[in-house]
């Protein structure tokens, strides 16, 4: 939506719903996500008074709803606002609040609540959110704050908004009593809150660079939240400055422009198995903003934990993770939009002595890129066609699943200094995020293209979300969905730890296309891979939101290998050794 010159504080009383809704126009929120609830109605007529302002966007579930809010953050770098009500939307929605955790992305989910006159009796949906989200749950938001006062909301508010950006970035949880949102107040809004930014400590840096000199086989693995485009342009500078092999964390692949000859390739699930082993070989891992978890390091193996045989340098922005997992030599606390700076300004020497590692490390991702042949549906040729036909600013989303492999492996993600964020997809593994991510992104970025590549298990976790994109009006927007009749990752590992004992992971599915249509989309079904560039180009040239249903053989299971070559290999091995 077009920005929008700064609200007037009012001078008069007016209902704390209000006065919401107005500091969330003062953050710089033109957009939230959310399903209406009886709790919090006085939010939503200060949503209709400011409808000039501020759009309420309407989702079919509230999973869907805070799942397009951290798609937002993800966009933004602003935290995305999530609108739900009492205990059953709150249940829902925490499947986005705990992705948004895991991800580092900064969102603000706002839960209306019982009246404060009748908590604590098990009132209609009364729940503790303190409980439920608090910091003592280990994983779900990092403040749960309960504004009992509407003359004190603006500034629970503006403190949601700082701590979802402070330090490692996450989300944030205000839980809104009903009878205070209707509370007259005349209490003003705060300004627009910035985080405060963490430089790295000058003596580390210079650790960094002794590290760097002695170093004979270096390796960059980048990723986690905070990064804009110009700490990702000084990243890029940096690695060449001192000729770094780059590797992305698990689903940040846009961090570094994958087509740069220094990119490596993607460090997490489905890794190039050459790449496996450089990280292992490598003597200095430069960690710059990933948490460095069980993905990125393929369960603690490629750098083993607390102490891995590499030397490792360890840039985070939030102090708590630092040294929590791994005891690196160097443990840096900083923002990444400082980080990426302070290091481009390491003075490099004039030549390295690692080149041939360099050259190396490119000449093994070149290699990865390279498929064999697959028949009748041949996902690498359709992924490749997908981003040579798609406008080069293209949002790609994705959900949790196998079939995601076939981007993270053949996809190169522009570094997000060209075009912002182009890969919006779970670290926290979370099913079902991708449709209404790409439906957020279509919503809040209309003149990009978005590209949701789903699986069939995933895109039935949050298919209603179609409707939502219809309802509020996105446009070019497409969905293709592979569909191999199976929740094809619990398959694959069934195949290799109980082979031919097959249980629950089978699917027998809709007519995608048909499904699609009866929500309005246009669709299309494709059986075999020269059927999908027509179709793809079809459905960009529309500009309307399609739905492509591909059709493949269950067998197909990853980038690398099938279901039968899995099971036959497991079949050698006796079941207590699988086991063990």
């Amino acid at each position: 939506m077009p920005s929008k010159p700064p609200i007037e504080r009012p001078t008069a009383p007016r209902i704390a719903g209000h006065a919401l809704v107005e500091a969330l126009i003062e953050q710089g929120i033109d957009t939230c996500f959310g399903v209406p609830g009886e709790s919090f109605l006085a939010v939503l007529d200060g949503l209709h008074e400011h409808r000039d302002r501020i759009r309420f966007v309407a989702c079919r579930h509230e999973g869907g709803a805070a799942f397009m809010a951290e798609a937002q953050g993800k966009l933004s770098g602003r935290p995305g606002v999530c609108l739900v009500t009492r205990a059953p939307g709150a249940a829902n929605a925490a499947i986005g609040l705990h992705t948004a955790f895991q991800d580092s992305t900064p969102m603000v989910l706002c839960i209306g609540q019982v009246a404060s006159t009748q908590r604590d009796r098990e009132a209609f949906q009364e729940l503790d959110y303190r409980q439920m989200f608090g910091p003592g749950t280990l994983g779900m938001a990092k403040w749960v704050g309960e504004c009992a006062s509407a003359d004190r909301l603006p500034e629970y508010l503006a403190r949601a908004f700082r701590c979802a950006l402070q330090g490692r970035p996450g989300p944030v949880v205000l839980v809104l009593p009903e009878d205070m949102l209707g509370t007259p107040t005349a209490a003003a809004v705060l300004p627009r809150v910035a985080p405060a930014l963490a430089w790295p400590a000058p003596g580390a840096l210079r650790e960094v660079r002794a590290m760097l000199m002695a170093a004979e086989r270096p390796f960059v693995i980048a990723g986690g939240s905070g990064w804009d485009a110009e700490a990702a342009a000084a990243l890029q500078r940096f690695a060449e400055n001192w000729q770094l092999p780059v590797g992305c964390a698990f689903r940040f692949q846009d961090t570094f422009d994958n087509r740069h000859p220094l990119y490596a390739g993607d460090v997490g699930i489905g890794i190039d198995p050459k790449l496996a082993t450089r990280v292992r070989e490598a003597d200095l891992i430069l960690a710059i903003g990933p948490r460095l978890g069980e993905m990125t390091t393929g369960g603690y193996t490629l750098l083993d934990a607390p102490r891995p045989a590499q030397r490792l340098i360890h840039l985070h922005a939030g102090a708590e993770e630092l040294g929590r997992v791994y005891a690196a030599d160097v443990l840096l606390q900083a923002s990444m939009a400082c980080a990426a700076k302070a290091l481009e300004a390491l003075a490099a020497p004039i030549d390295v002595r690692w080149r041939a590692w360099t050259d190396a490390a490119r000449a093994d991702r070149a290699a990865n890129l390279v498929a064999p042949p697959v028949e009748p549906m041949d996902l690498a040729v359709v992924v490749k066609a997908m981003q040579e036909l798609a406008p080069p600013d293209a949002i790609y989303t994705n959900g949790a699943g196998n079939y995601s492999g076939w981007l993270h492996r053949y996809l190169r993600y522009p570094g997000l200094q060209h075009h912002g964020r182009t890969q919006l997809a779970p670290t926290s593994g979370a099913m079902g995020y991708g449709l209404p991510a790409a439906v957020a992104a279509a919503l809040l970025q209309p003149h990009r293209t978005v590209i949701n590549w789903a699986g069939d298990g995933d895109f039935l976790m949050s298919g209603q979300e179609l409707a939502t994109a219809i309802g509020h009006g996105a446009r070019r927007l497409v969905s293709v969905v592979v569909d191999n009749a199976s929740y094809g990752t619990i398959r694959m590992h069934q195949e290799r730890e109980y082979p031919g004992r097959v249980s629950g992971s089978g699917l027998r599915n809709p007519d995608f296309a048909a499904l699609a249509r009866a929500h309005g989309w246009r669709a299309a079904t494709v059986e075999r891979t020269a059927g999908f560039e027509p179709a793809f180009a079809d459905a960009l040239a529309s500009r309307q939101p399609t739905l492509i249903h591909l059709k493949l053989d269950t067998d197909v299971i990853t980038t690398r290998t099938t279901l039968g070559a899995i099971r036959a290999a497991a079949e050698t091995i006796p079941h207590q050794a699988r086991q063990s």
